[in-house]
């Protein structure tokens, strides 16, 4: 069995051909995706302001260490995908960033 690592991802894109009834819902639900309640999850934890221009995801994947950030980025992206599919909501330019938390090095400051 291969070693598992664990990836911070961010899936961006924008909102495209927002429907009447997307946009009631995500002004609705506006103050619930703001920034300071981003969180990197399993789930996913999305961000986007009240502009309705751009939106953010962050996930949290653990996947096999030899697939590396790329494969961690496309099950990132998928799963924004689904998610965005399930809600309704159109979008486009879906683009990701992951970071190997378990190679990341810490550079603490002395006390």
């Amino acid at each position: 069995m291969a070693a598992q690592h664990t990836y911070r991802v961010i899936v961006r894109g924008t909102w495209d051909r927002l429907s009447a009834e997307s946009r009631a819902t995500l002004l609705a639900e506006a103050d619930d995706h703001g920034l300071a309640r981003l969180r990197f999850t399993p789930e996913g934890s999305l961000a986007y302001d009240t502009a309705l221009v751009s939106f953010s995801y962050r996930y949290t994947i653990v996947s096999d260490a030899e697939d590396g950030e790329e494969m961690a980025a496309a099950l990132a992206e998928e799963k924004a995908e689904e998610a965005l599919r399930a809600a309704g909501h159109g979008y486009r330019n879906l683009r990701s960033t992951a970071t190997d938390m378990d190679t990341m090095k810490i550079n603490r400051k002395g006390r």
